[in-house]
């Protein structure tokens, strides 16, 4: 048993490496993103100015994803994965600049994250192709639910860690962290990480490589149909997220403080999927397991959060609608890394980016403008009708409170749905 874990150990080196030395830096990267959500929030008190922030970073993100999947797989993952690590670290040194000289703008804010989103565009899939090449295949899952833990342990920290940092310390120790963070993660893999690189065409143009990837998709119509799946999941979750701060902050309550107390319970029931994750075997139906654990994370906490007033409900509704996602993720992971040949990830997985992601920036927008501009008014003029009152409370919040009950109804419907088509296909692991 003791050699077995030492070769597992040996095997895994590389990963565990770039795995844990990529988290840390992912951890400062999201402290700062929510510490300037909060500073743009107190700026405009808005919820589409603050989704805003977030549809910045996921456009770009979106419309060029094709072509630089197309571009990871004919390029070097690991000088590419540098490269955008770079240009990212300068746009937040940027941001640092404008808010010691007090010139920082909204519109600053804006432009920054489309630059950032942008390097994430890049980096993402050559990040994806390099886990599969330095993770040997029979540990996939075990990985996936690693890479979850991680995810989750992002989540919870950094709302906290924000709120903390930024009422003591302000955007200058946020931003020191998250430089921090980027040369740990930036020493390892420039020193300490090999990743060993794949023979490609370099001749073949990027739109050839991208209609490959398209092709692949369009062939293989289960794992198209599971994407599109998780683009209707995205666009849930997305106009949740931009819903929520108007919904927690300007509660009785409710406040900043709370808000990152309520987020940060999201990243401890991925803590607890993800541990479920590495524990149960194989199942036997893993598209199955994808739509039905949304359909119980979508189908609860929206109803539970729309219906309560209280922050503990909200925590235990995140808690629920978190647990499950970890083991949905794990599940789809092996699937993609399983059914699409290596020498094809990069492309493919970019088509995936832009099918599956690109609703976010869309969920983000119809969030918070529906709730700025057609909840709340709708709540202010109508909310003394006592059905409303009863089940979505009154004066600002209770239009998000009434959004949430959409999104519960839109979420749970869309599993139901997909759930039936679906089930004409199998997938076969080899």
């Amino acid at each position: 048993m003791k050699n077995i874990k030492q070769n597992e150990l040996l095997e895994l080196r590389d990963f565990f490496i770039l795995w844990s030395t990529q988290s840390i830096s992912q951890l400062g990267s999201s402290i700062t993103a929510f510490a300037l959500t909060l500073w743009l929030y107190e700026k405009t008190g808005s919820s589409l100015s603050t989704a805003t922030l977030t549809i910045c970073s996921y456009a770009p993100y979106v419309l060029m994803s094709i072509f630089a999947g197309a571009l990871t797989d004919r390029f070097n993952k690991k000088k590419t994965m540098l490269g955008c690590d770079i240009f990212a670290v300068i746009c937040t040194i940027i941001v640092f600049v404008l808010f010691r000289a007090n010139c920082l703008m909204v519109r600053h804010l804006y432009v920054l994250n489309a630059i950032s989103g942008l390097m994430n565009t890049v980096q993402q899939p050559a990040s994806e192709v390099a886990m599969t090449l330095i993770i040997p295949e029979q540990y996939y899952q075990k990985t996936s639910g690693l890479r979850s833990l991680s995810r989750s342990l992002v989540s919870i920290l950094n709302p906290l860690i924000a709120t903390a940092m930024y009422s003591f310390a302000g955007l200058n120790g946020v931003i020191a962290v998250d430089v921090g963070s980027f040369i740990i993660a930036f020493v390892a893999l420039l020193f300490f990480i090999r990743i060993p690189e794949k023979e490609n065409d370099k001749s073949e143009s990027v739109l050839n490589l991208a209609k490959e990837g398209l092709a692949f998709l369009r062939e293989n119509p289960m794992i198209m149909t599971l994407i599109l799946f998780m683009s209707g999941v995205n666009l849930i979750a997305s106009a949740f997220d931009a819903t929520l701060p108007g919904y927690v902050i300007p509660n009785p309550k409710g406040g900043s403080s709370v808000l990152g107390i309520v987020t940060s319970c999201s990243g401890v029931a991925m803590i607890i999927g993800s541990l479920i994750v590495s524990a149960i075997p194989k199942p036997k139906d893993r598209v199955k397991v994808i739509y039905l654990t949304m359909l119980f994370s979508l189908g609860t906490e929206n109803f539970l959060l729309a219906f309560s007033r209280e922050p503990v409900l909200w925590c235990i509704g995140q808690i629920i609608g978190w647990v499950l996602v970890p083991v949905m993720s794990a599940n789809l992971d092996v699937i993609l890394r399983t059914a699409i040949p290596t020498e094809l990830q990069g492309r493919v997985y970019a088509c995936r980016n832009t099918f599956q992601f690109f609703t976010i920036p869309i969920g983000l927008f119809v969030g918070g403008y529906m709730v700025d501009n057609v909840c709340e008014p709708f709540m202010s003029e109508f909310g003394n009708m006592s059905i409303l009152k009863t089940l979505f409370g009154m004066g600002k919040g209770s239009g998000a409170a009434l959004m949430m009950f959409v999104l519960g109804v839109s979420g749970s419907l869309l599993c139901i749905i997909t759930g039936k088509k679906l089930k004409k296909y199998q997938y076969i692991e080899k």
